[in-house]
């Protein structure tokens, strides 16, 4: 059995697609106004939209609150290895 202190939690919260609130992140690989890749708790977290602004970034608390039009959040998983980086996960 598991115990609790290691288990994984991530909560994503948006809202009217422009206002998104997110736990469990670890590293914020990179991101301008139109995409944001996140490393977090449940995997790599691909964020794509218009006018993307991060208004609050705490890693300690692993909380990033992004503001701007979303359109899509994917998870990108897969054994492929880095050779192509995050940025050639982001874009396939």
């Amino acid at each position: 059995m598991a115990e609790p202190s290691k288990i994984k939690r991530q909560e994503i919260r948006l809202l009217n697609r422009k206002s998104l609130d997110i736990s469990g992140v670890l590293k914020v690989e990179s991101f301008d106004s139109e995409a944001f890749l996140l490393e977090t708790e449940a995997g790599v977290l691909a964020i794509k939209g218009q006018n993307l602004h991060m208004k609050n970034l705490n890693l300690e608390q692993g909380l990033v609150s992004i503001e701007g039009y979303v359109h899509s959040l994917v998870y990108r998983d897969g054994s492929s290895g880095k050779s192509s980086g995050l940025l050639g996960k982001l874009f396939k």
